[in-house]
């Protein structure tokens, strides 16, 4: 109880510093907590460490931290949408640390389950085992992975209840169920906060957030594209 605040301001107060890590869910534009990085932009903190599956776009979600140079480092899957970040990192002005997705996704899942470290045989023989314990299992390769814990995660629900159970819709349930269990402390923007759930369609516990804010999101299309009419096709006809 008293989880909730007014705006994402008052959400982040407190916890934002230095060279701090930050976890942010989502997936492409879907589920990420938009709001939540616009206050974090505000707040004028620098020197971040972020921990996201990508970095948005130009001038949009994590995009405009990259803008106001305020993330030093991304620990990331796939960054291939953003030209300010190509231009940061290849000027060496950005720290990058790839990774596999899944062995992302395992990463943070692990940080959040307590487990400091897991193998898998993703990587091996490549660019992401260099400097990585290998260890033979069965007769196979195996590179080891550390899990990833953030000093603050934040995290975009669908819907919310008083005490902080939370429901994710479709693709925006990627990556942010496990980045709010693994983060040392968790603030969650939700489009709805109800008085109750079902306990069966709850998806994160409430034990795992601690501060829970209503918002309006924009929901931008990373990438829009269209089918081209052709000529004499009847309208509503597949093509």
């Amino acid at each position: 109880m008293g989880k909730i605040y007014a705006d994402v301001t008052s959400a982040l107060e407190g916890l934002t510093f230095d060279g701090m890590t930050v976890m942010s869910g989502g997936f492409g534009l879907c589920g990420i907590p938009e709001n939540l990085i616009a206050a974090l932009r505000d707040s004028g903190v620098k020197g971040l460490t972020v921990i996201s599956n990508n970095a948005g776009v130009d001038g949009f979600g994590l995009g405009q931290l990259l803008g106001t140079r305020q993330i030093a480092k991304m620990i990331s899957s796939y960054v291939g949408e953003n030209k300010e970040f190509e231009r940061q990192y290849l000027a060496g002005e950005l720290e990058l640390e790839f990774n596999p997705q899944g062995t992302l996704a395992e990463r943070i899942r692990a940080g959040g389950a307590g487990i400091p470290a897991f193998f898998t045989a993703t990587g091996v023989g490549t660019l992401v085992a260099e400097g990585k314990e290998v260890r033979n299992f069965d007769g196979r390769d195996y590179v080891m992975e550390t899990g990833l814990i953030a000093d603050l995660s934040i995290v975009k629900a669908w819907k919310a209840d008083e005490r902080g159970n939370l429901i994710f819709r479709k693709t925006a349930r990627n990556f942010n169920p496990m980045m709010a269990t693994a983060g040392k402390v968790t603030v969650v923007e939700v489009e709805e906060i109800v008085g109750s759930l079902d306990p069966d369609h709850i998806h994160t516990p409430g034990v795992y957030v601690d501060r829970l804010v209503q918002t309006v999101s924009e929901k931008r299309i990373e990438q829009r594209t269209v089918r081209q009419r052709v000529a004499g096709a009847a309208a509503g006809s597949e093509v």
